[in-house]
C-alpha cells in the first residue's frame, strides 16, 4: 500500500508543522525527504513516484485554473500591480544573477533561470496568510494577489520558452477561445451547486485546458490558466474556485512529496538555501519601495510586501520543467522562506506599528486614488466593518433614524 504510506507520512509531518506554527507545506516537503531516507523500510522508493508525479501535475493544473478564476482585469490593469510586478521581476533577476554566477558553479543559462525562479513569490502561502487574516480583499491584499498573478503569467511564459516546445499550426485555434465563453457560462449555469460543478471544473482544467493545449504543442499549465480566466467574470466563479480548493490542495500535496522523495538534500543544497534566504529582506524591501513609488501608503506597501516576502512554489514548477537538477536545493530554499515568511506575517501589523514613524516619511506627497481620505459628511455614527454584526447594527440604527456611515476593507461588501 504505497499510497497509504504517502498519505500517512504527509498527514503526520504536515500536522507536526502546523502544530508549531509553520505552513503544512513544509511538513509535506519533510515527508518527501523522510520517505527518500527511510522509505525502503516501508516498501517505498523513488522508483514508485510515477503516480505521485501524475498527481503533482494535476495539482499544478488545478492551482493555475483557480488562479485564472481570480484573473479579473480590473484588479490587474493597475499601475501598482503591473508596474510593481514587472519591475520587481526585472530588478530582482538582474541583481540576483551576478550573485549566483559569482558564488555558485553554474552556467550562464542555469544562473539566469535560477534568478528568474527566485524572483517569484508564493501564491499558495500569500493567499493562505491573507485569507487567514481576512485581508484577501483588503486593498493591500488585492495588490499582493494582483502581483502574484502577474508573476504566474511570467512563469508560464518562461516555462514555455525555456522548455523549447514548438507549437503546432493548430495552436492558432487558441485565438478563438473567447468565442467559447458564452458556452462555458451556460455550462456553469446548468451544472448546479454540487458534484456536477466540480466535475465541470476538473474537465475544463485537466482535460480541455491541460490535455487540449498539450495536443497543439502548448503548455498544459497555460491551458488551465486560460480556461479559468474565461470564467473569471461569471457570477459563480468564486463558488467554483471554492469547490475545487480541497481537491487542488490534496493534489498539491503530491507535488511537494514528489520534490522531497526525489532525494535527500546534501551539504551544497543546504548552503545554497541558507545563502539565498539571506536575500529575503532585500526582496521584501524592493517590493516596499516599488509600492511607495506607485503612491501606496507606507502601511499598505508594508503589508503587501510582507505577504510577498518568500520564494515561490512556482519557482519549483519552473525548475521541474527546465532545471530538474536544481529542484532539491530550490525546495529547501522555498521551505526555509516559508518558515521565515510565516513568522513575519504573524507579526506584520504590530511590526508596522513599531516602524511607522520611520516608514511614513518615505511616502510620496500624492496618494493612490484608493487611499485618499474619505469624508464622513454629516454622519452621527460611524460603523467600522460590515460583517454580520456590523450589518445588524447598521440596520437597527438606521431604523431608529440615525445618520450613518459604514466602512469596510472589502469592496464587494461595500458594493
Amino acid at each position: 500500500m504505497i499510497e497509504a504510506t504517502w498519505i500517512a507520512f504527509a498527514f503526520i509531518l504536515g500536522l507536526a508543522a502546523r502544530s508549531i506554527g509553520l505552513p503544512p507545506l513544509i511538513g509535506y516537503l519533510g515527508a518527501g525527504f523522510a520517505l527518500a531516507g527511510f522509505g525502503d523500510h516501508f516498501g517505498v522508493g523513488p522508483q514508485d513516484s510515477e503516480i505521485l508525479a501524475h498527481l503533482a501535475h494535476l495539482g499544478v493544473l488545478l492551482l493555475l485554473f483557480t488562479v485564472g478564476l481570480k484573473l479579473k482585469l480590473s484588479n490587474l490593469l493597475r499601475r501598482e500591480v503591473i508596474g510593481g510586478g514587472l519591475l520587481h521581476f526585472l530588478i530582482s533577476s538582474v541583481l540576483v544573477l551576478p550573485a549566483i554566477l559569482l558564488f555558485f558553479d553554474t552556467s550562464w543559462r542555469e544562473s539566469l533561470l535560477l534568478a528568474i525562479a527566485l524572483s517569484f513569490s508564493s501564491t499558495v502561502l500569500a493567499a493562505k496568510v491573507l485569507e487567514g487574516k481576512r485581508e484577501l480583499r483588503a486593498f493591500h491584499g488585492r495588490v499582493a494577489i494582483g502581483v502574484l498573478i502577474i508573476q504566474d503569467l511570467i512563469a508560464l511564459v518562461v516555462m514555455s520558452v525555456a522548455s523549447g516546445k514548438i507549437p503546432s499550426a493548430w495552436a492558432l485555434l487558441v485565438l478563438g477561445l473567447p468565442l467559447l465563453r458564452p458556452l462555458l457560462f451556460r455550462l456553469l449555469d446548468h451544472s448546479g451547486h454540487e458534484e456536477l460543478m466540480v466535475l465541470l471544473g476538473l474537465t475544463l482544467a485537466l482535460v480541455v485546458g491541460g490535455l487540449g493545449f498539450e495536443y497543439v504543442g502548448l503548455s498544459s499549465e497555460l491551458g488551465a490558466l486560460a480556461f479559468g480566466a474565461m470564467l473569471a467574470k461569471h457570477k459563480r466563479a468564486t463558488e467554483l474556485s471554492n469547490s475545487l480548493w480541497a481537491i487542488k490542495e490534496i493534489f498539491l500535496v503530491g507535488f511537494f512529496l514528489q520534490i522531497g522523495i526525489g532525494g535527500l538534500p546534501d551539504t551544497s543544497a543546504m548552503l545554497f538555501a541558507a545563502a539565498i534566504a539571506v536575500l529575503l529582506p532585500l526582496k521584501g524591501a524592493l517590493f516596499f519601495f516599488l509600492f511607495l513609488l506607485f503612491r501606496l501608503r507606507a502601511r499598505s506597501a508594508f503589508l503587501s510586501a510582507s505577504s510577498l516576502t518568500n520564494y515561490s512554489e512556482f519557482g519549483l514548477i519552473v525548475a521541474s520543467v527546465v532545471l530538474p537538477q536544481w529542484l532539491t536545493p530550490l525546495a529547501i530554499t522555498v521551505a526555509l522562506s516559508f518558515v521565515i515568511s510565516a513568522q513575519l506575517n504573524r507579526i506584520s501589523h504590530p511590526l508596522y506599528d513599531r516602524l511607522a514613524k520611520r516608514l511614513i516619511p518615505l511616502e510620496r506627497n500624492t496618494r493612490h486614488p484608493d487611499e485618499q481620505p474619505v469624508s464622513l459628511g454629516d454622519a452621527q455614527i460611524l460603523i467600522m466593518g460590515m460583517g454580520r454584526t456590523g450589518r445588524a447594527a447598521y440596520d437597527h440604527l438606521r431604523d431608529k433614524g440615525w445618520r450613518l456611515v459604514s466602512l469596510d476593507s472589502d469592496p464587494v461588501t461595500v458594493e
